[in-house]
C-alpha cells in the first residue's frame, strides 16, 4: 500500500523515528522493547487493559442488572472511532483528499492497524474514557436530576479533564506527531490544536453521552428491557449520530471563524469555557446536594470506574513526573531531542479537576438518594 505513504505522512512518520514504507498490512504486531521509548508499551497496557475490564464490567452489569447502558456505551464509542478515524488517515480513499489533508500520525506501537495508521490502544482509549467520564458522572446522579443535556454536558467536561493529561503529553513522548502546517490545526495550545482540546476532549463525549442516555440509558432508568435487535440498532444510530453531533457542536467556531485563526480560537475557547461553566456549577451543586444527606435508597457505584480512574491518573502522573526535566530544559517550546511540549499549567488544571470528580465520587454518602425531587436540591 504504498500508494498510502503520502508526503505529510512520510514526513511525520520521519520525525516520529520510523519509515510508512516500512509498514504494512491489516494488523501488524511488535515487540515493545523495539518502540521508540519505554512509555509506548506503558501507555499502551494502561488503556487496553482499562478497555477490557470496562468492556467486561459492561457484559457484567448486563446479565446481572439487566442494564445494557455501560455496554451500548462501549460499542457506540467503538462505533464512532470507525466512523470518524478512517477518513483521516485515508483522506484520499475517502475523496476528501482536497479538503482535508493528513493531520496527525500515531506512532507504531506493539499492536498496529491499518497500515500503521491506527494503535491498538486508540481503539481502546475511545471506550475507555468515555466509560471513566460516563460513569463518574452517572454515579453522582447527574442524568437522573438534571436531564440528558446537562448530564451529557457534564461527561464532556469530566472527559475533557482526563483527557487533556494525555494530549497535551503525548507529542513530548512521541506518541503522535501534528502536522502544524495543516489549517484544520489551527490554531495551536501549545503542543495541541486549540481543536483537539475542544472538539476531542470535550465536545465527541458531550455528543456520545446525550445519544447514549436519550436513546438507552433514560428509558433503562425508566424501568424498560431491550432485546438484542434493539440495542444493535441503537447502538448504530449513536456511532452515527454522535458523529453529526461532533459536526453541529463546534459550528460556531467553524462557521464563523473561516477566514481567521484567531477568531477561530476565540470561539473555540467560548465553547470550552461555557460547557465548563455550566459542568462545575451543576456537578458541585449536586456532590453538595447527596453531601448533604438526602436520605433514601443509596446511589449507583462502579467500582472498577473508580479504582481504574485513580489507576489511570497515577500512570499519567509518573508519565509526567519523567517526562518534566526535559520539559523544563526546553527552549522555545521544543526539548533538546526536538519534541514540542504541551502546557504544564493546563494539565495541572486538568489533574486537579479529575481528581476533584473522582474523589466526589468516593465521598458521596451511601445513604443519599440520586433521585430525590429536583425542589430538595434546591434547598
Amino acid at each position: 500500500m504504498s500508494d498510502l505513504c503520502t508526503p505529510t505522512f512520510a514526513d511525520l512518520a520521519g520525525r516520529l523515528g520510523f519509515s510508512c514504507a516500512e509498514t504494512g498490512g491489516l494488523v501488524e504486531f511488535r515487540s515493545p522493547a523495539a518502540l521508540e521509548n519505554w512509555t509506548l508499551p506503558v501507555l499502551e497496557a494502561t488503556i487496553v487493559l482499562g478497555s477490557v475490564l470496562a468492556l467486561i464490567y459492561a457484559i457484567v452489569r448486563l446479565r446481572r442488572h439487566g442494564d445494557p447502558t455501560n455496554l451500548v456505551l462501549w460499542f457506540g464509542a467503538t462505533a464512532y472511532l470507525f466512523v470518524i478515524e478512517p477518513p483521516l488517515y485515508f483522506p484520499s480513499a475517502f475523496g476528501i483528499a482536497e479538503h482535508v489533508d493528513t493531520m496527525f500520525a500515531h506512532n507504531v506501537f506493539t499492536v498496529d492497524f491499518l497500515w500503521a495508521r491506527l494503535p491498538l490502544y486508540i481503539v481502546a482509549i475511545y471506550p475507555l474514557m468515555a466509560t471513566l467520564a460516563f460513569e463518574i458522572v452517572r454515579m453522582l446522579g447527574v442524568f437522573r436530576r438534571y436531564g440528558v443535556l446537562i448530564g451529557a454536558t457534564c461527561v464532556g467536561f469530566v472527559h475533557h479533564a482526563f483527557y487533556e493529561i494525555f494530549d497535551q503529553i503525548g507529542p513530548q513522548l512521541r506518541w503522535w506527531e501534528w502536522s502544524v502546517d495543516n489549517p484544520l490545526n489551527q490554531p495551536m495550545f501549545d503542543s495541541v490544536p486549540l481543536p483537539s482540546v475542544v472538539v476531542f476532549a470535550a465536545l465527541w463525549p458531550m455528543s456520545l453521552a446525550w445519544c447514549v442516555q436519550f436513546f438507552v440509558g433514560r428509558h433503562v432508568d425508566a424501568g424498560t428491557k431491550f432485546t438484542g435487535p434493539q440495542l444493535v440498532w441503537r447502538t448504530m444510530v449513536i456511532g452515527l449520530a454522535a458523529s453529526a453531533g461532533t459536526f453541529v457542536l463546534p459550528l460556531p467556531a467553524t462557521v464563523f471563524g473561516m477566514g481567521s485563526d484567531t477568531v477561530r480560537g476565540f470561539l473555540y475557547a467560548a465553547e470550552l469555557v461555557v460547557l465548563t461553566v455550566v459542568a462545575v456549577v451543576v456537578l458541585v451543586r449536586q456532590w453538595t446536594a447527596l453531601r448533604a444527606g438526602i436520605s433514601g435508597m443509596p446511589p449507583y457505584r462502579n467500582r472498577m470506574v473508580q479504582w481504574y480512574a485513580l489507576v489511570y491518573l497515577v500512570v499519567m502522573a509518573l508519565l509526567w513526573a519523567t517526562a518534566l526535566p526535559d520539559f523544563f530544559d526546553a527552549t522555545n517550546g521544543v526539548t533538546a531531542n526536538g519534541d514540542p511540549i504541551g502546557n504544564l499549567w493546563y494539565t495541572t488544571a486538568c489533574f486537579v479537576m479529575a481528581i476533584a470528580t473522582l474523589v466526589a465520587t468516593m465521598t458521596v454518602p451511601r445513604g443519599s438518594r440520586i433521585d430525590a425531587p429536583p425542589e430538595l436540591i434546591a434547598s
